[in-house]
């Protein structure tokens, strides 16, 4: 269970521990995965598939698209 911070206190990470955190978010978008893309129907990054997904989103809520079944990878 995560314990929730006490009132008025802030947590704030170091330079350090916030350059580690976005080295690993870097690496996890970089990820390859086994979802073609809509276009050229190859495999993708992570970083790309969000950024399709959010693209066949916003065409459904549109009304340009008639469905939208989100691609889920597994990591």
């Amino acid at each position: 269970m995560v314990q929730p911070w006490p009132s008025g206190k802030k947590k704030v990470l170091n330079r350090e521990k916030t350059k580690e955190l976005t080295e690993r978010l870097d690496q996890l978008f970089e990820t390859k995965v086994n979802i073609p893309r809509i276009k050229h129907d190859k495999t993708q990054t992570l970083k790309t598939l969000i950024n399709e997904e959010a693209y066949l989103l916003a065409k459904h809520l549109r009304n340009e698209r008639q469905s939208w079944k989100p691609r889920i990878p597994t990591l």
